[in-house]
């Protein structure tokens, strides 16, 4: 019977009685008992609408067990046992008997003994009695029929035999609401466009929202195994005094991107090739007008000991907007504004976040992916302070076996490549890269010429990548990641070397080469 079926025959019965003192004497009309949960979803809905009212009645009710079907249809053991025993002082032999009845013989046996029905002779069980009344049958046919027994006792024994036990059973009594009625108006249940447009709205019976009612609990949120990296990384910035830079503004000019940097406008990375260039805006001019002036003498001119590049440096160029290929052109806007303060302080800026090449997309490149770099300025600094802050930075990690190369870039000079020893590879692997900013690019800024700024970077992904034993790139990053990857990978532990002295005695544990294998 459908939902609203049941609800019609509820509202007839309610017609024709007045009440229902208690919906478990309530049948359909071809007599079918219906399921209490079922009659209370039919109540909810008339309640709702305000056509009946009603209330608990909370009840226990005793029922058979599995084995006390059995025994009420076929007998209890003891009976079973009993009438298995032939009359006559011959009876059944013991073994006979068990061979028969397995089980039952067992159980049935020991209660038929206690009620004096059989004694031994021999070897052999004989009857004691000419007959017997199966009680047990017959008071689990009362429990049965009426779902109680009048003797306390009785329920008791039958209970501990397994053979019954007692439920809470939640019944209703009925009456009728404040808009009882035989039939049932269909309500809607969201106020749409279309009838506030209509005018329908007003014409409608709108169904009650029910604020006690329990939703479904949402599901928890789970970190991508690259914040969990990022994490980490961040964390290790902040014991070393790190300030996070602002990066949530992914478009950059090509002045802050290149320009400032002392790229020159001519360099490859300033393909379209390489870089995603925008159609719409195109261009920018929101950048300092004095500054503009000075990169362009630097590029074109050179100064400061520089001969620079000697080449015709055009503002449309440097205007062109662009989806930001590192994270340095926050690093040089951030210079630019340390340098606008009264009096200098050093600083220490760190950045974790995404970056965009126009690259060819296989299993170990995409074409954004998530660059961490590292900026430190005072006065006086060497390349001695910047390997040592690698070498501790990196030792943080987990990574004390490293070594430098000797590399070139743009806006660094010198300019360092390094490498830490692989234990899993058994080669020497390309962690990150590192490099004293040139003057070209420091001096247009507003810096003084004694303020040295050091950096390095590295990226995100491949840390990640064999921190979860991901192989293709892909897979952690885009369209086809997978989300069961996502909920069951365990938090990141980077395995950071801790130095620590207990009792005196400094700790035994052996140094990590590798800071995610």
């Amino acid at each position: 019977m459908s939902l609203e079926n049941l609800q019609l025959q509820i509202l007839k019965t309610l017609d024709a009685q007045g009440e229902i003192l208690d919906t478990k004497d309530f049948t359909l009309e071809d007599g079918t008992q219906v399921d209490q949960l079922v009659i209370l979803g039919a109540l909810n809905s008339l309640l709702s609408r305000e056509m009946v009212e009603y209330q608990s009645l909370d009840s226990e009710v005793w029922y058979l067990t599995e084995e006390g079907k059995e025994i009420s249809a076929s007998g209890s053991h003891e009976v079973v046992v009993f009438n298995t025993i032939p009359e006559g002082p011959e009876g059944i032999a013991i073994s006979e008997l068990q061979a028969k009845l397995g089980n039952v013989a067992k159980i049935g046996q020991g209660k038929a003994f206690k009620n004096k029905w059989i004694k031994k002779n021999g070897a052999n069980l004989v009857r004691a009695v000419e007959k017997v009344e199966d009680q047990t049958k017959e008071d689990l046919i009362v429990i049965q029929e009426t779902g109680s027994h009048p003797n306390a006792e009785v329920l008791k024994d039958l209970k501990r035999r397994k053979l019954c036990d007692k439920q809470k059973v939640t019944t209703y009594s009925v009456k009728k609401g404040a808009k009882f009625a035989l039939t049932i108006q269909k309500q809607a249940t969201e106020l749409t466009y279309e009838m506030m447009q209509s005018g329908e709205w007003k014409n409608q019976t709108f169904k009650k929202y029910n604020f006690d009612a329990v939703g479904i609990t949402p599901p928890g949120g789970h970190l991508h195994p690259l914040l969990k990296v990022r994490e980490e990384f961040r964390q290790i910035f902040f014991e070393m005094g790190f300030t996070e830079m602002p990066t949530n503004k992914f478009v950059e000019s090509s002045f802050w991107n290149f320009d400032a940097l002392f790229q020159p406008q001519q360099h490859p990375a300033r393909d379209m090739h390489d870089t995603f260039f925008l159609k719409d805006p195109a261009t920018t001019n929101s950048f300092p007008e004095e500054l503009l002036k000075k990169v362009k003498d630097i590029h074109t001119n050179g100064g400061h000991g520089s001969i620079g590049y000697g080449y015709d440096w055009k503002e449309e160029e440097a205007q062109k907007l662009l989806l930001r290929t590192h994270t340095t052109a926050v690093s040089s806007n951030m210079l630019y504004h340390l340098a606008q303060q009264p009096k200098f302080t050093p600083a220490k800026y760190f950045s974790i976040d995404r970056v965009f090449r126009n690259e060819t997309v296989d299993a170990t490149h995409l074409a954004e992916f998530h660059q961490v770099e590292g900026v430190v300025a005072d006065k006086n600094l060497t390349l001695g302070d910047l390997i040592g802050f690698m070498e501790e930075f990196f030792k943080k990690l987990g990574v004390e076996n490293i070594r430098f190369k000797p590399a070139f870039n743009p806006y660094t000079e010198p300019s360092m490549e390094v490498f830490s020893y692989h234990e899993g590879l058994q080669k020497w692997v390309e962690i990150g890269n590192s490099g004293m900013f040139r003057p070209e690019m420091l001096l247009p800024l507003g810096l003084d010429p004694d303020v040295r700024v050091i950096a390095w970077g590295l990226s995100l992904e491949r840390p990640t990548m064999i921190k979860y034993d991901i192989d293709n790139i892909r897979e952690l990053l885009g369209h086809k990641v997978d989300l069961a990857m996502i909920k069951t990978n365990p938090v990141c532990r980077l395995d950071k070397k801790m130095g620590k002295e207990l009792e005196g005695e400094e700790s035994k544990a052996e140094p990590v080469p590798n800071p995610i294998h």
